[in-house]
This record gives C-alpha cells, sequence and structure tokens, in this order.
C-alpha cells in the first residue's frame, strides 16, 4: 500500500470537491477585486510604500515559517533600493537578506514570465550565496542528489513526517510541474492553481534545502499573475506563519493521501483570505494617511521627516522622541530636533509635554 502521494500511480492527477472549494475561491475573487478598487484610490506615494512594507513583510515572514529571522530595516532597505525609491534611512543589507529579496522581487515584479529551470536555480543561488545552509554546505542551483526525509525527535527516537520523491525521479518530476505551471491552457483558476504549485514543489522537494521559501515565492508569483499587478498590498506568508503548525499539519496529510487535496485547497484559500482581510481593515489608516498627505501636498518635508510621519501613523502607539527620531533614520540629536522644530513651525507636529530633548511629540 503507498505510503505517500508521490508513491501512487499518476498522483499529479489530483482531485477536489468543487463544491467546498468554490465558495472560498468565491471570497477571495471579492476581496481581491476590493483591495484592487480601494489601492485605485491611493495617491502615488502612498501605493509605493504600503508595496515596500507588503514586500518586506513577506519577505520576513517567509524566512520566519523556516525558523530564520531576517532583520527588518535590512531588507526595507534592500527592497526600496531594487524598487528604484529614493527613502531616506538606507542601510547596508547582508547578502543572504539581498537573495531572499532579489527572489520575490523576481517572482512578483516578473510575474508573467515562465518558471525555468534555470529561473529557479537562480533563486535557490540567490537564496545561500555563500553554498552554506546554517553551518552546512550544500549543492547550490541544483537538485538534490540524496534522499530528504522531515524528521523530528532525538536521535534513535525519530518521528519521520514524510519522504520526498527519489532524487532520481527529480528532474522528470520538475519537467512535469514546469511544463503544467506555465501551460496557459490548462483550465483552471489561477489562485487554484497558485495553491496546487505550492503543494505540488513541495511534494517533490527538489532543493536540499530552501523549498519552502521557493514554494511560497512561487505561490505568490501566480497570485500576483491572477491580479495582473507586480504591486503587493497583502502578505500570504504573514498569515501562513500565524497558522505555522497549521500550515504543517494540512501539508502533512495532504502528502499522506491518494491526490484527493480538498482539505488543502480549503485551508490555502481560507489563509489567503485571511491576509486580504488584514489588508483591507489596515486600508483605513492608509486611506487617512493619505488624506494627511493630499492636505499637506504644499508643504515642502524631507525624506527623513518624511518616513518618521509615514512610521507615527503605521504604529501610533509610538511615543515620538528626539532620540527615537535621530535612531530609527540615523541621525544625530541635533538633526533630530531640528526636524522636529520644522513640522512644530508647519502645524504636523505638537509638542505633548516639556522636558527638552526627552518630550514626546504626536500628530496635531
Amino acid at each position: 500500500m503507498p505510503k505517500y502521494i508521490h508513491q501512487h500511480e499518476n498522483w499529479t492527477n489530483f482531485t477536489w470537491k468543487n463544491s467546498e472549494v468554490s465558495a472560498s475561491l468565491g471570497d477571495v475573487r471579492l476581496l481581491q477585486g476590493r483591495i484592487t478598487g480601494k489601492i485605485h484610490l491611493l495617491g502615488f506615494r502612498s501605493k509605493e510604500e504600503r508595496n515596500l512594507e507588503t514586500l518586506t513583510q513577506d519577505v520576513m515572514r517567509s524566512s520566519e515559517v523556516e525558523g530564520e529571522k531576517l532583520d527588518y530595516e535590512q531588507i526595507r532597505s534592500s527592497v526600496a533600493r531594487r524598487l528604484g525609491m529614493d527613502t531616506a534611512g538606507l542601510i547596508p543589507s547582508a547578502r543572504n537578506v539581498e537573495g531572499v529579496v532579489e527572489m520575490m522581487l523576481d517572482a512578483t515584479q516578473n510575474n508573467q514570465d515562465q518558471l525555468t529551470e534555470e529561473r529557479l536555480f537562480g533563486w535557490h543561488a540567490a537564496l545561500f550565496p555563500t553554498g552554506y545552509s546554517g553551518m552546512n554546505r550544500i549543492s547550490v542551483a541544483q537538485y538534490r542528489k540524496g534522499e530528504m526525509k522531515v524528521v523530528s525527535g532525538a536521535i534513535g527516537k525519530e518521528k519521520i513526517h514524510y519522504e520526498a520523491v527519489d532524487a532520481n525521479d527529480i528532474g522528470h518530476e520538475m519537467n512535469k510541474f514546469l511544463s503544467w505551471l506555465n501551460d496557459d491552457k490548462v483550465i483552471i483558476d489561477i489562485v487554484l492553481k497558485a495553491a496546487i504549485a505550492h503543494l505540488w514543489f513541495l511534494t517533490i522537494h527538489p532543493f536540499e534545502d530552501g523549498n519552502g521559501r521557493i514554494a511560497r515565492a512561487i505561490s505568490d508569483m501566480m497570485l500576483a499573475r491572477s491580479e495582473n499587478s507586480s504591486e503587493r498590498f497583502y502578505s500570504m506568508s504573514k498569515q501562513i506563519l500565524a497558522k505555522r503548525s497549521e500550515y504543517y499539519e494540512v501539508l502533512k496529510r495532504a502528502q499522506r493521501n491518494d491526490g484527493e487535496i480538498t482539505e488543502w485547497l480549503t485551508w490555502f484559500l481560507n489563509t489567503l483570505k485571511g491576509a486580504m482581510q488584514e489588508a483591507e481593515d489596515s486600508m483605513k489608516n492608509i486611506m487617512i494617511k493619505a488624506a494627511f498627505w493630499e492636505g499637506h501636498r504644499e508643504i515642502r518635508v524631507s525624506e527623513r521627516q518624511r518616513l518618521m510621519l509615514n512610521k507615527m501613523f503605521d504604529e501610533s502607539s509610538i511615543k515620538l522622541t528626539t532620540s527615537k527620531w535621530a535612531k530609527i533614520t540615523k541621525c544625530s540629536a541635533d538633526t533630530a530636533l531640528r526636524d522636529i522644530n520644522d513640522l512644530i513651525e508647519k502645524g504636523i507636529l505638537i509638542k505633548d509635554d516639556a522636558g527638552g530633548r526627552s518630550a514626546n511629540y504626536r500628530l496635531v
């Protein structure tokens, strides 16, 4: 009796209960339309900043799903540079940060391009620029040569959760996967295709490491394609991180059956719906911020000042002081105080209480 999905004959002939999947798919498509409509009401600057924040979150959270914590400011700086944004406070980024940002931006910005083996290998090389995963040397930009097992537990008491496709079959299985993914004649909603591609790629598990991040990049590529837009306004990876234990359990069950993937598809779609609902809820704050900038469009502010004002909108609980301003914008305390006093004179900030440089400031 076959143990894993890929041990069944014709295992990629996936089946699902359309009656259970179609309702969630309809909700996702409705939310996509609503979010797109609201985004069109935003000015260029607000859309640009929302796109920057979403991409930053996507890169950071996708890595966190795998237990790797990357520096937020390094990710944000790398994304901003690659998008050509003139943003204050840019800092140098580590090679591994640059690599994962490069992969994510290629996936979303060039979402209409075919996914080829060469492109996949480029993503993998970007993820592991030193040829190491942690302390272990791995084969980079090539498919794995050995077996792949997902295990947990102490040595001698290991529990095997999953055994991936045999290394000798990877080339054939990946050719089949890429042919299906790139075939525009496949009659299936692209959002569903994103969900199936995620599961299919992880089931093959073609690389020694980085499979999870690449699978999520493939999903993001397909979701961007489904919206015909390179701009991202919600983060699927952020939502997956919040449900990480569920994510692995649903994947495990899908990889242990005979190709019936209703549970996986509904989980993926409902998680996507949650990401979109969170984005829609945050639009209210974005609209307020957009109205603020529209009302102050005649007032000149520096990039440093713009950065901090936006941060005050995004983090309403922030208590702004000159020292916090200086730390975030990487400037001196004197420069921070000049920036703040300038905004007070322009009627944008107000001083909460006395106390020199320890005073708090807030938006008028």
